[in-house]
């Protein structure tokens, strides 16, 4: 790792040490709770002032990537983990208001798309039929955290022009008569590959991945719908109970 200051750069002493801090974070040791080195060594190694370090160091703290503790030291900050459960798979959005966290929609995008085999087998249509497909950013500020992609069985009646910004099912019972009741779903981890430019995270990361399969009442299919979470700020939790 280039642990060192530019000192013909024009970018401030301070922004660049936070830049290096913030590197030292994704190092393991660091990450796993070890101690930064203090400000001192830290001043000395890169030829700067003690206060140019702890600007840099205040700046971290208050993003909630540092934690320090007077006569102990420095270390990263806990990170915390939106956690979701299957027993609230009808909106992300509302558990998360829940549980006080503000989560908005980064991007939104509805288009007409060809049906693929595996949407068109789930649907019961002609593979190639146009299907509504639905996508929306999730996250916290301009901070990512989950990738949605729903696709609408064509019975349904969606347009485009309708207002997604609105929780999904409310408006499909309000406006289309149609209700949710049930999904199956199908959880695994793989590598961010394609989508990681859209989550802001490297294409070797791992995310979580889940699919999810949508029926009315009568047990037809409504939705098609696959999510890509980041591991790093989410997990997903599953509450068994034993039968008596």
């Amino acid at each position: 790792m280039n642990f060192q200051i530019d000192h013909n750069s024009r970018l401030p002493l301070h922004v660049q040490v936070e830049d290096l801090i913030r590197n030292l974070l994704t190092l393991p040791e660091y990450a796993n709770g070890a101690l930064l080195p203090k400000e001192v060594e830290l001043a000395n190694q890169l030829g700067v002032s003690r206060s140019t370090i702890r600007q840099a160091a205040n700046k971290l703290e208050h993003e909630g990537l540092l934690k320090r503790k007077k006569g102990v030291g420095t270390t990263a900050a806990p990170q915390k983990v939106l956690e979701t459960s299957l027993d609230h798979w009808y909106s992300f959005t509302q558990e998360m208001k829940e549980r006080g966290i503000v989560v908005n929609n980064l991007f939104v995008k509805a288009e007409f798309v060809p049906a693929n085999p595996k949407i068109a087998l789930f649907f019961n249509i002609n593979e190639g039929r146009e299907v509504l497909k639905l996508s929306k950013l999730k996250g916290t500020d301009n901070d990512p955290i989950v990738y949605f992609e729903s696709y609408f069985h064509p019975r349904i009646g969606l347009t485009k022009e309708e207002d997604f910004e609105i929780p999904l099912y409310s408006m499909l019972e309000a406006k289309y008569g149609v209700k949710v009741v049930r999904s199956s779903e199908n959880i695994k981890a793989i590598l961010a590959s394609e989508i990681a430019s859209m989550l802001q995270i490297s294409k070797n990361e791992p995310v979580l991945y889940r699919e999810r399969y949508v029926y009315d009442p009568g047990n037809r299919p409504i939705e098609f719908n696959v999510g890509y979470y980041r591991s790093d700020k989410f997990t997903y939790s599953i509450d068994i109970k034993k039968s008596s």
